[in-house]
């Protein structure tokens, strides 16, 4: 735990240095550049956060493209890009991931298949909390407003029984 305290000490530190260059420069000009450099800072660690909650959540491999693809995201279109970038990768990869838990809910082999080949419980605990709002709002939109419009009953959804199941079906050994 030490060596992430000097991290974020050091991360700190050097907005602080950077701001304070900005607020004591004599001129505007290297006012402008003392800010310029404060937000290019601002957006590399936005990048390698985002790389470092990918990773953590279970997108090892797919991390190292993420970053590279926001680097020159970012230095295409600026920060809101990349922003846009992360947030259509969180719908996308969240829609497929809630769409096979409802398979999966529902017993489509297929679904539990596809759980098998690429999670572990822990990778699939953490997509679990990570796309559980995406779960309920794939739940209603496939669900609930299909059913009511075809006056049709319709199967609840209850994600900690998929949890639970999961557990069970993704154990090691």
């Amino acid at each position: 735990m030490k060596e992430y305290r000097s991290l974020v000490l050091t991360i700190i530190a050097i907005f602080i240095i950077t701001f304070a260059g900005a607020y004591f420069s004599p001129t505007f000009s290297e006012q402008k550049t003392f800010l310029e450099l404060f937000v290019l800072f601002g957006s590399l660690l936005f990048i390698f956060s985002v790389v470092v909650i990918f990773a953590a959540i279970g997108f090892a491999s797919f991390s190292l493209y993420l970053s590279l693809f926001l680097a020159a995201v970012m230095g295409m279109y600026g920060v809101e890009g990349a922003l846009l970038v992360t947030s259509i990768t969180y719908i996308v990869w969240g829609s497929v991931f809630a769409m096979e838990v409802l398979l999966f809910y529902n017993h489509i082999i297929s679904a539990q298949e596809w759980f098998i080949e690429r999670y572990t419980f822990k990778s699939f605990k953490n997509e679990y909390y990570v796309f559980y709002p995406m779960m309920l709002a794939a739940y209603i939109f496939l669900e609930l407003v299909p059913s009511i419009f075809y006056r049709e009953s319709f199967l609840k959804f209850h994600p900690s029984k998929v949890l639970k199941v999961m557990e069970e079906i993704l154990k090691p050994g």
